[in-house]
């Protein structure tokens, strides 16, 4: 048995396709055919159903592909660990970031970094939560910056900062004027979301439980438009076609009304969300996730609560 044997039959397991798994480890699909038939043979078991175009995983191939991966996981830390011994700050950190932080946050962050610690590069992703915590578990992220609630994960965590909800109105919505609005408000409003897979949509409909009720046609009408993105969304917004709700950091200046927007603040207690830098315990360079943290800490973003990187909530002035 082989590491590379082992990296081969994860690599199916997840494209669920011999031929797409070859070229995801970079070799010819016989050359991934013979190791695969050869592991089994070894081991006596068989590990992928085969028939025709679709591969599925036998229960027991999948307690050993789990296996795989942590095994996997492990020997990628010993390489960390190796390299930690030289310089833990050198070399690419591979981070992931949920759809409704990226635009905002990575801007500032990466300049951040590269006037900080020029020595590692940030390799990022942008996805949803599910995606990102399963590339984590999969090592193919080194951490990733999302917001609570999680899902149950066992990994290590640490809080970057908490980010109040604001209102974005058309320029000349009644609301405009207003100094705040209240969630009860917005029941009689015509909401637009973000999709499902969404985690923001779903922090929205959380701290806002009377916008759910739209999400299924009433009275005839579908009484929101779910959109793929918070820009795509603020566009409608200025359009007219309803109100929606944003992250705080999405907007940079409250009292702007240049692109045909006003921004409401609610009033208390205020929605907010806290946001996160989740790794996996097995990772070694702490020094990493602590410069990213310091990263964090050192980005203006308009209207959120900073949190220094031991936790503590560093003072207004």
């Amino acid at each position: 048995m082989t590491l590379t044997e082992l990296k081969y039959i994860v690599a199916v397991a997840r494209a669920r396709h011999f031929g797409h798994a070859a070229e995801a480890c970079y070799v010819a699909q016989p050359t991934l055919s013979v190791a695969i038939k050869k592991l089994e043979d070894e081991l006596g078991v068989v590990l992928f159903e085969r028939g025709g175009a679709e591969i599925s995983v036998t229960p027991l191939g999948a307690q050993i592909i789990a296996q795989a991966e942590r095994v996997l996981e492990q020997t990628a830390a010993i390489k960390e660990l190796a390299k930690q011994n030289k310089d833990p700050l050198a070399g690419p950190l591979r981070l992931g970031v949920i759809y409704t932080i990226g635009p905002y946050l990575l801007p500032p962050l990466v300049k951040n970094i590269i006037e900080r610690v020029p020595q590692m590069p940030l390799i990022l992703q942008e996805n949803f939560t599910v995606r990102l915590l399963e590339l984590l578990r999969q090592g193919e992220l080194d951490a990733a910056i999302m917001a609570l609630p999680l899902p149950e994960h066992g990994m290590s965590m640490q809080t970057l900062y908490d980010e109040p909800f604001v209102v974005a109105v058309p320029q000349n919505h009644p609301w405009a004027k207003r100094s705040a609005v209240s969630a009860q408000d917005l029941k009689s409003e015509t909401m637009l979301l973000l999709g499902n897979g969404h985690c923001f949509r779903d922090q929205v409909l959380e701290v806002c439980p009377e916008m759910a009720r739209f999400s299924s046609p009433g009275n005839g009408m579908q009484r929101t438009f779910e959109g793929s993105s918070l820009e795509t969304i603020r566009h409608m917004v200025a359009s007219g076609i309803g109100l929606t709700v944003l992250p705080r950091a999405s907007v940079p200046d409250m009292q702007s009304r240049s692109n045909m927007l006003a921004f409401v603040p609610f009033e208390a207690p205020v929605p907010e969300r806290r946001v996160v830098i989740v790794w996996r315990k097995s990772f070694t360079r702490r020094a990493a996730i602590d410069a990213v943290c310091e990263a964090v800490a050192a980005c203006e973003l308009p209207g959120v609560d900073m949190f220094m990187p031991d936790g503590v909530v560093p003072d207004a002035g």
